[in-house]
């Protein structure tokens, strides 16, 4: 199992905004790209660092969606519609740089260009069913069903398949864990030691490995969503 959460159609959108962009930004850990209720303005993308696109519900609970990569594209473009804001936030987990355009400068150059303009929505449409499908997750099967799901998205984007499973080749805390499950770190606990109970997983060095995969897609009645929208970036 390999990391293939990108549509075939990023390169050539992503060279095409390349070279619209108006000049390159330094982004630092614990900022905020945009938060809810910004205007949008401008759309980045990702040239190094990472960061998290997430929701926060009336309590203050963080929900976290994806996590952004380098090459990703963060952001919206409202098309013409007036005083749009950010309904989502973006936090930067890890120092790097963005490239910045103006909406505007997007706007001439997809109207320019029908093939890049074709290319930019079915990347934008394949994120935002991404996070869709986060939604669906846990609105129809709650906390365990988002743990989960989770662990598969981190498996279709991280997963090295060994003897005894599918090891996730990166680090994710337990807290990280409960904000992409939009609960506390002390159910994520609870529901991994139940996990590791079972055999389902195993924790080593706090790297997770998955021993049963299918148990966890049978429980969240898994449709097989292709890898590109089932994956944490």
């Amino acid at each position: 199992m390999t990391d293939s959460c990108h549509g075939s159609n990023q390169t050539l959108a992503l060279k095409e905004l390349l070279n619209s962009i108006d000049r390159i930004a330094e982004i630092k850990k614990n900022s905020y790209l945009f938060a809810e209720g910004d205007p949008v303005n401008e759309l980045y993308i990702l040239r190094s660092g990472k960061v998290q696109i997430s929701k926060l519900s009336p309590t203050g609970k963080e929900l976290a969606l994806r996590l952004c990569k380098p090459g990703d594209i963060v952001g919206e473009l409202p098309m013409q519609q007036e005083n749009v804001k950010y309904i989502l936030n973006a936090k930067v987990l890890e120092d790097g740089e963005v490239a910045v355009i103006q909406n505007a400068t997007l706007e001439e150059k997809l109207l320019q260009n029908s093939k890049l303009a074709v290319d930019f929505l079915k990347l934008m449409n394949e994120y935002s069913r991404r996070d869709q499908t986060r939604f669906r997750d846990l609105v129809l099967y709650g906390k365990k069903g988002a743990l989960f799901s989770t662990l598969i998205r981190l498996a279709n984007s991280y997963g090295k398949t060994q003897q005894n499973g599918i090891l996730i080749d990166h680090v994710i805390t337990n807290q990280e864990l409960a904000n992409f499950c939009g609960t506390s770190r002390e159910s994520v606990n609870r529901m991994l030691s139940d996990l590791k109970q079972q055999q389902i997983i195993s924790v080593n060095r706090k790297y997770i490995t998955i021993h049963n995969l299918e148990y966890l897609k049978t429980e969240i009645n898994c449709e097989d969503c292709p890898v590109v929208l089932c994956c944490i970036h």
